[in-house]
């Protein structure tokens, strides 16, 4: 699959004006494209709690499942206005492993590089070894 970094990037740069984050004010947009061609959207929704704040990665890739998407993901761009280099949380890198291609290798991370450039990471690059379920048994 041929994926525009650029246009992806764009797309959550223009949603992360929708974020709710009057605690932090840290403005955080994803827009996750999955294998079927499709695109969702998310942003950071925080809390007074912020242990129940949800995260923009988490809640573009719920707008994904409540959807009906089947496929997996392909890439997620990362935006904040607030920091270059935006990378996800470790709760949000174990979602994106649960809904990865095999190769965790094949979904990229689309962030903001320092120069206002477009990078892309491997989620294994990231998140080298992810929790995944096996059927192993252990003696």
């Amino acid at each position: 699959m041929q994926i525009n970094y650029d246009e992806l990037l764009n797309k959550a740069k223009e949603v992360s004006k929708n974020s709710y984050s009057p605690y932090s004010k840290f403005k955080v947009g994803a827009a996750v494209l999955y294998e079927s061609g499709n695109v969702y959207c998310g942003v950071n929704v925080e809390n007074v709690s912020y242990g129940i704040t949800l995260c923009a990665e988490r809640c573009a890739i719920s707008s994904a499942i409540a959807a009906g998407e089947k496929t997996k993901i392909a890439a997620i761009a990362v935006y904040s206005p607030n920091q270059k280099n935006c990378l996800p949380c470790g709760a949000c890198r174990q979602w994106l492993a649960e809904f990865a291609p095999d190769n965790t290798h094949d979904l990229k991370i689309v962030l903001e590089g320092c120069k206002g450039e477009s990078v892309a990471w491997g989620l294994d690059e990231i998140f080298p070894d992810s929790f995944k379920f096996t059927n192993c048994e252990i003696d």
